[in-house]
């Protein structure tokens, strides 16, 4: 059942299932997408193992190689979509996350943010402190006198005044 779920997602790029089996395709699927980073035969053999077919072997060698050939892992996306109706099963869409177009054509718009490692590294939010130019001016005193301190005023009642 895995393989032919897997022929499906590459032949397809997204299927609808239920949440089970999308999260036991996303572990048989992954490794082999990270073997057809590398186009060699013996690659190819192992994969078409796992699939048993010629066509989405071919799929997978070929346009989804490319399209993933940048990414570290995680090329597989799991969308809930809530339960069927006649079984109330979780259903959920898997997709390879580089063939969503809409997704893309979204994520195009925005800036590419580069990841960096957290060790050694400053705070997005810190900015360095600019150097500060010291000018000569004459040191003035203070005209004005330093406001008086005021006591913090205290309502009495009358009845605390008569137990003092």
């Amino acid at each position: 059942m895995l393989s032919n779920m897997a022929s499906s997602l590459i032949l397809h790029k997204r299927i609808e299932t239920t949440l089970a089996k999308a999260k036991e395709l996303r572990k048989f699927v992954e490794p082999l997408l990270t073997r057809a980073k590398e186009d060699t035969t013996h690659n190819r053999r192992i994969a078409f193992s796992y699939l048993n077919d010629k066509e989405s072997t071919k799929e997978l060698f070929g346009v989804v190689s490319d399209k993933i050939a940048s990414r570290p892992g995680g090329y597989t996306r799991i969308i809930k979509l809530g339960n069927r109706l006649g079984d109330a099963a979780e259903t959920a869409l898997i997709e390879l996350v580089d063939f969503n177009d809409a997704l893309l054509l979204a994520n195009a718009d925005k800036p590419a943010k580069t990841r960096r490692s957290r060790r050694g590294g400053k705070k997005e939010g810190a900015v360095e402190a600019a150097p500060v130019k010291k000018e000569d001016h004459p040191i003035v005193a203070e005209t004005e006198a330093p406001a008086e301190e005021e006591a913090p005023k205290t309502e009495e009642t009358p009845g605390e005044t008569e137990k003092e």
